[in-house]
């Protein structure tokens, strides 16, 4: 890489800094190189002399690495207007406002999308994922399915289709999706598939099934916090309070902002008399997530008793 940039540096001064491609060239070196000052005034160099839909994309993920995701949006919309309806810059757009939170307008930017390219993989993902989460999933499962037809086939995708069969209540889908999302997950997924399968057996009832799904999850990921949370709880109901308090020490240890693991010791803190401790978890809970209405409660119960003390 080295050489490749000592090569391209003395490339432009002998083209007399005239020709874009080279400064285009220069500027992916210092983008990899972590050189973003050096690399924005490449790109927007080479801007200068030809816009392109390249220069337009490098230059703004360029501003994205140095936190400026409003100046990423100002470029996308000049790029919109110089090269209309390219579809690799409405995405962009839409990637950069779903990083901000503003999924609404990032929803709209890949709806646009299919104005241009109906068979858009990401647009179609993302939307479908979008309606999930907007407790739609029959119509979520209307875009998996769709992919499913274009010729996409991978664990992620059966994993999301299992899921919107058991929410659209198509319990026996649910399960076959799942056991082929197994056979095809590696070991960087295989662990999210046996919590989503643990997940869906508490939510049928079946909690051996869950035990053992969270467990398979845990062997395959030992870091799984969520995982670790959730067998918390089943051993909560089994009665087995110090197993289940180690396990939520497990995943606040492996993750500080789940909120989930932190109201749920503080429970579990609550109902043997550690008030104290409660305390302390459900403040925390609320650090992770100000508006979880259980912590919200829990909060003002534990302020009760310690003002009656």
């Amino acid at each position: 890489m080295l050489s490749k940039y000592i090569l391209l540096t003395s490339l432009p001064q002998s083209s007399k800094y005239e020709d874009w491609w080279w400064k285009q060239q220069l500027g992916k070196c210092y983008y990899r190189l972590g050189l973003y000052r050096d690399a924005e005034k490449q790109f927007q160099s080479a801007l200068k002399q030809q816009p392109t839909v390249d220069n337009y994309l490098y230059l703004a993920k360029v501003f994205v690495k140095l936190d400026q995701p409003l100046a990423a949006l100002d470029l996308f919309e000049k790029g919109m207007e110089v090269f209309p309806g390219e579809v690799s810059l409405i995405i962009g757009s839409a990637r950069v406002h779903e990083g901000l939170g503003d999924l609404d307008s990032s929803v709209k930017f890949y709806k646009k999308v299919f104005q241009y390219d109906a068979s858009s993989v990401e647009a179609i993902a993302c939307i479908g994922t979008h309606n999930f989460y907007s407790d739609m999933p029959e119509i979520a499962l209307r875009s998996f399915r769709r992919l499913l037809q274009m010729g996409v086939v991978n664990t992620e995708l059966y994993n999301n289709i299992g899921l919107c069969c058991f929410y659209a209540q198509q319990y026996d889908m649910s399960l076959t999706c799942f056991e082929r999302a197994i056979n095809l997950a590696n070991k960087e997924n295989v662990a999210d598939v046996w919590y989503n399968i643990g997940h869906i057996a508490v939510g049928i009832g079946d909690s051996n099934l869950a035990y053992q799904a969270f467990q398979m999850a845990l062997i395959s990921d030992n870091n799984h916090a969520e995982a670790y949370n959730n067998l918390a709880v089943l051993e909560m109901r089994k009665g087995k309070v110090e197993q289940a308090r180690a396990y939520f020490l497990s995943a606040i240890t492996i993750n500080q902002e789940l909120y989930e693991a932190h109201y749920n010791l503080a429970i579990l803190s609550e109902g043997q008399g550690d008030l104290n401790t409660s305390f302390k978890e459900v403040r925390k809970s609320l650090e992770a997530f100000a508006e979880h209405v259980d912590s919200k409660n829990l909060l003002a119960q534990l302020r009760q008793y310690f003002t009656l003390l």
